[in-house]
């Protein structure tokens, strides 16, 4: 029925990441250029310098501005200004571009448009901490969270209250300027107020919310942090504030609209989908196994859904780091699900993430296949040992079955699919 399962889960993929570029996907938000204003264009994420080059290619009049992207992710603007910096843990080049960002939009008049340019991983692009703060001590939080399994909505938690840009503080420097907002979002459940820790839009969290994520975390503070947090003086513009009200802000690209692509391509393919989720949230290796369950019903007993199918889903996974190999969210699903699976004969699977990075890793995930657990034998390899050691990528690196697609300039976070023949 199918030739090639391996090319048709790498064209899902692709089908997927193509529906959630900026150039599909930005276009019909533009607004109206301000009749008398000026249009500065500010912007952070790994779709941010995609969405600046979209801008220029769409706008109708002049306009300028400065987006920060993570290094490799950049794109050719002529009138926007593209700083490249590090993702995910943040650096220098990121603190200065966002002192940068926040200078530029000050003074401006009632007259002049801010268009904001947001994506995943601005939060760590845009990184410039609260008075008293320090960029060392964010980035040891941030690389506490990271390896503690804290999911995106308490990790933005925390990076909001600790910064002097996040959390709607941009969007009250650009007062009284009216801000247009545009987001790609790689949140489960698109919220917006959470993409990239929400730099023009409202906070309903809290001093104490943040807080409360590294108690339960275990995760070590200095004390001018706790100070920070203790006295409130971290906290963000509430839901209402009336100097936000007058904004607004567009959702244009999802998870789910790149799952329902990469299911029109299925279908192309005369094979059934059926998407799951576009929000699973959870540990990596949990959601391997709950995914390998129902992989497993099918094959069986043609439970729920009848094979040949695919199953597709999507959301934002965790890692709670414990071993020292090279990983990456999608890696670990996949081995989880490769070590449930244990060779099952008609079953393949793909595991990216929609940004072309799994992790931190130069792989956007990798491809499991019915003989990978027999190579994976022949070389010696043991799969429950390097799973526990969190070594996805050296599982598939050494079976060749890593996808490699560099950079896509836009992310709506993990894309999975299981193919049951």
């Amino acid at each position: 029925m199918l030739p090639n399962p391996r090319q048709f889960l790498l064209d899902l993929y692709t089908a997927a990441v193509s529906a959630v570029s900026a150039e599909k996907s930005l276009p019909s938000f533009l607004p109206q250029p301000p009749k008398q204003g000026r249009t500065l264009v500010i912007g952070a994420g790994k779709g941010a310098a995609a969405m600046a080059k979209t801008v220029e290619q769409h706008w109708p009049g002049d306009l300028s501005g400065l987006v920060v992207t993570r290094y490799g992710h950049g794109a050719d603007c002529k009138k926007i200004e593209v700083v490249e910096a590090s993702h995910p843990v943040p650096d220098e080049a990121g603190r200065q571009a966002a002192a940068r960002m926040l200078a530029m939009v000050k003074g401006l008049t009632k007259d002049d448009l801010v268009l904001c340019l947001i994506s995943g991983g601005g939060s760590a692009l845009l990184a410039l901490p609260a008075e008293g703060i320090t960029l060392e001590q964010k980035q040891a939080i941030n690389k506490a969270l990271l390896k503690s399994g804290a999911n995106i909505f308490e990790m933005n938690c925390v990076r909001k209250h600790l910064s002097a840009i996040k959390g709607g503080r941009l969007a009250l420097a650009c007062a009284p300027a009216r801000v247009v907002t545009l987001m790609i979002s790689d949140i489960p459940g698109d919220d917006p107020g959470i993409i990239a820790s929400g730099p023009t839009l409202p906070d309903a969290t809290t001093c104490a919310d943040a807080l409360a994520v590294l108690r339960k975390y275990k995760i070590e503070i200095p004390s001018s942090v706790q100070a920070h947090l203790d006295s409130g003086i971290g906290e963000t513009p509430k839901p209402g504030d009336a100097r936000l009200v007058a904004n607004e802000h567009h959702v244009i690209a999802t998870a789910q609209q790149a799952l329902q692509a990469a299911a029109a391509a299925a279908i192309a393919a005369g094979i059934t989908p059926y998407i799951l989720s576009d929000d699973m949230e959870g540990e990596a290796r949990d959601i391997g196994l709950a995914h390998a369950a129902i992989a497993r019903q099918i094959a069986q007993y043609d439970q729920p859904f009848k094979k040949p199918c695919v199953l597709i889903s999507g959301g934002e996974t965790t890692v709670t780091v414990r071993g020292t190999g090279r990983g990456g969210r999608n890696a670990e699903f996949l081995l989880s699900l490769a070590n449930a699976l244990n060779g099952a004969p008609g079953m393949h699977a793909i595991a990216c993430d929609t940004d072309g990075i799994d992790g931190s890793e130069d792989n956007a995930g990798a491809i499991y296949q019915p003989d990978s657990m027999k190579r994976a034998e022949e070389l010696g390899l043991n799969p429950k040992a390097l799973l526990e050691n969190n070594d996805g990528y050296g599982f598939f690196s050494a079976l060749g079955d890593l996808v490699v697609s560099g950079p896509t300039r836009t992310n709506v976070n993990d894309f999975r699919a299981i193919l049951i023949l």
